[in-house]
Parts: C-alpha cells; structure tokens; sequence
C-alpha cells in the first residue's frame, strides 16, 4: 500500500437530529468537526472530498460535493465519494468521528480488499472503486444499510483501538472528548 495513493472522503450528509444542530459546525478545541476531519484526511490522504447536501448550505472552508440523492443514509455518501475520487481506494470518515487519526486511516485503506472495516461497523471505513456497482445498486433499490452492503462484499475486519472509533451524537459528547487523545492502531 506504501506505493498507493489514497482518497479520503468526509462525510457531512448526517440528520445530526440528536445533536441539535450540524455536527459538521460543532467546535472541538479550536476547529470544527468538519475542520478536524478535514485536517486528518489531508494528513493520511494524497486527495480528500467532502460528501454530502449542497442543499444544507453549510458555511464549510472547503468544496462540497453533492451525494445528488433525497435520502439522508451514509451509502448515498459512499457512492457520490466512490464516484468522485481519482484513487482506486478510499477511506471515509464521518465528521461526528473525533477519535480517528492518519495511522488509522491508512490502516484501514492497507487491509482494504473490497472493504475494510472496523469491528464495530462499516465506517470509518476503506473501500475499492469496485465495490461501487453493488453500492450503487443497494441505493437505487433504497436498500440503504450499510452494514448489509458490506456482508456482500470482500470486507477485511481491522482492529482499530476504540479509542479511533469514539463519535458525538449529543452536544455534552465534546465536553468529555477533550483531553483524551487517540491511541494505536491493531491490524488483523
């Protein structure tokens, strides 16, 4: 994997109903989710994309590419993000993901055969370009689990460190992120 390059795509598409608000716009420390995702994508990735609705009209420092769907499901940001990357693998991060870091992306993205995963669920995940017309087809049947798309597909399982999995949901989530930091990385 040394020699391959790499996408990674943020994902910004959520509902963030139990949030309150964007969860995109939310301040760790002293940057947004967005901004955090954005900076660890650009650390770990040759190429980075933002996925999600234009129609949101989030005030981001970066393009956003539109998922083009009416739903509101992570699988409609893999397939945009699968279709407008340049690189054959790609890492997708959830910008409510605060404890992800480069070395975990790049695990992930090394033990990507269709898919990599960790074991808690399909994302933060790795996927290869291939795995797009399986993906595309569960979304044009609104079949939108993502956890489902990945039992059909050639998915590797990484240990990630659970301390690279932790995600917001409520606002009181940051509060007892700060001061903890991310830990290493246990590939299978």
């Amino acid at each position: 994997m040394a020699d391959q390059r790499l996408s990674g795509v943020l994902l910004v598409g959520g509902a963030s109903t139990r949030f309150g608000s964007p969860k995109a716009l939310a301040r760790l420390g002293g940057e947004t989710l967005a901004e955090r995702g954005w900076r660890v994508l650009g650390e770990a990735c040759d190429e980075r994309l933002a996925v999600g609705k234009a129609r949101d009209g989030l005030p981001l420092p970066f393009p956003l590419v539109d998922d083009g769907t009416e739903v509101r499901a992570a699988l409609a940001g893999l397939v945009a993000g699968l279709r407008a990357a340049a690189n054959d693998v790609v890492v997708f991060l959830p910008v409510d993901n605060v404890g992800m870091d480069a070395p975990g992306l790049r695990a992930l993205a090394a033990e990507c055969r269709d898919a990599a995963v960790p074991p808690t669920g399909p994302l933060p995940g790795a996927y290869r370009r291939r795995a797009l017309p399986l993906l595309e087809r569960r979304l044009a049947a609104r079949e939108l689990r993502l956890r489902d798309a990945v039992a059909e597909l050639d998915a590797a399982v990484v240990g990630l460190d659970s301390a690279l999995l932790v995600n917001v949901n409520e606002p009181g989530d940051l509060g007892s992120w700060i001061g903890r930091s991310s830990s290493s990385v246990r590939t299978k």
